[in-house]
């Protein structure tokens, strides 16, 4: 074995060198669970999981809109399993009067693949009337989601509905965003543990990337464009009394 190669073995290091490697080594290791711990704490009391009964929805405060971000969709143009979860805590908190409006906010980059009209569908056939369903096709992220709710349909405040890995990053960069933000989770470990497990893992390098945009680089999404207004046209609607029937009959079936 060389010198040169022996001295990078840390059986031959000081103990000074010692000392040190460990310090780096624990710097390194707060370096990188920072962005987590940011988001963590950031959005500490302003979460909930939601359980399938209701007794979560009294910590949910009302709020003009909820945001539900995306989570794909299938082959047929069909919420993937995972956003069918968002879309129902939607329902359910348009039916307890905690929201006045939806935006749905996803992924239409490409000709046959449009996340936001397949939320609305799906929302609208669980009784949400379609006055009240507003779509963002250029949610493409979370910081984008986040940045064009405040910026492009002027909500100030939202709830944000996600999945309870998710939940931490999204309020944290709704809250950085500007708007007054409370999220509400669906714990899909109990239902798909090994895509929860996937999806939380990725989380640790989301989460520095979330911290570089919003903090560091203050960046805006790459398509902001005008002002709309479907957002305020959705909150000022008065629902028809046709879908106000539906909604209520809908409200009575478990979804």
């Amino acid at each position: 074995m060389s010198h040169s190669l022996s001295r990078l073995l840390p059986w031959t290091w000081s103990r000074t060198g010692l000392r040190r490697g460990f310090q780096i080594l624990v710097a390194l290791s707060v370096l990188a669970l920072a962005p987590m711990t940011w988001a963590w704490l950031d959005s500490s009391g302003h979460r909930v999981s939601a359980g399938r009964s209701d007794a979560w929805m009294a910590s949910v405060p009302s709020m003009p809109v909820a945001l539900v971000l995306g989570a794909g969709i299938t082959a047929g143009a069909r919420p993937t399993p995972m956003l069918r979860t968002r879309l129902d805590i939607g329902v359910r908190l348009y039916r307890a009067g905690k929201v006045r409006a939806l935006l749905v906010s996803g992924d239409n980059s490409r000709v046959g693949y449009d996340e936001p009209t397949a939320m609305r569908d799906y929302l609208t056939a669980h009784g949400v009337p379609a006055e009240k369903v507003v779509l963002d096709y250029a949610g493409f992220d979370t910081w984008a989601s986040c940045v064009r709710a405040k910026k492009i349909f002027g909500a100030s405040r939202a709830v944000v509905v996600t999945q309870d890995f998710h939940i931490p990053r999204a309020v944290t960069l709704c809250r950085t965003a500007g708007l007054d933000s409370f999220g509400v989770g669906d714990d899909s470990s109990k239902d798909w543990p090994v895509d929860t497990y996937v999806y939380a893992t990725r989380e640790f390098f989301a989460s520095a990337k979330a911290l570089l945009e919003a903090k560091v680089l203050h960046a805006d999404p790459h398509f902001l464009g005008p002002r709309e207004v479907t957002l305020d046209r959705a909150l000022a609607s008065r629902a028809t009394s046709a879908t106000r029937r539906r909604t209520k009959l809908s409200s009575r079936r478990p979804l």
